[in-house]
């Protein structure tokens, strides 16, 4: 189960707000950058929010990748972004993929600020 898990938290995006409002547009772009990057998805999940008042609101998604995952939010409303890419490491290292994918789409939303972290997975601490 070694792996890797690249967390991001994106605030005040300054992307098209088509990537942040509209499902079909981020779906796209996440399976596409999954597939180009190297990995294998395997299907995908993207739901779109809706106001009151029928307008698009965020999106919430999903590509389960053979490797693993990538799952995306957003909150239009504020520019805001969460990111997670995890991929499996279990016959080759997909590290380098997982952060090169993950660097795409980040520079895309192209945040204001962020909070990112890198989470090596799958490693047994050594004993005190």
């Amino acid at each position: 189960m070694n792996g890797l898990h690249l967390i991001a938290d994106l605030y005040r995006c300054k992307c098209s707000p088509e990537i942040m409002l509209d499902r079909a547009v981020l779906e796209e772009i996440c399976v596409s950058e999954c597939r180009d990057g190297g990995l294998t998805p395997l299907g995908a999940y993207f739901y779109q929010f809706t106001h009151d008042d029928g307008q698009q609101a965020g999106v919430t998604g999903t590509v389960v990748l053979a490797e693993s995952h990538l799952a995306i939010h957003t909150w239009p409303e504020t520019g805001d972004v969460t990111l997670d890419v995890y991929v499996c490491n279990f016959s080759r290292d997909n590290s380098d993929r997982a952060r090169s994918i993950f660097k795409r789409i980040v520079d895309l939303l192209n945040p204001d600020d962020s909070v990112c972290h890198d989470v090596v997975r799958g490693r047994v601490p050594a004993e005190a």
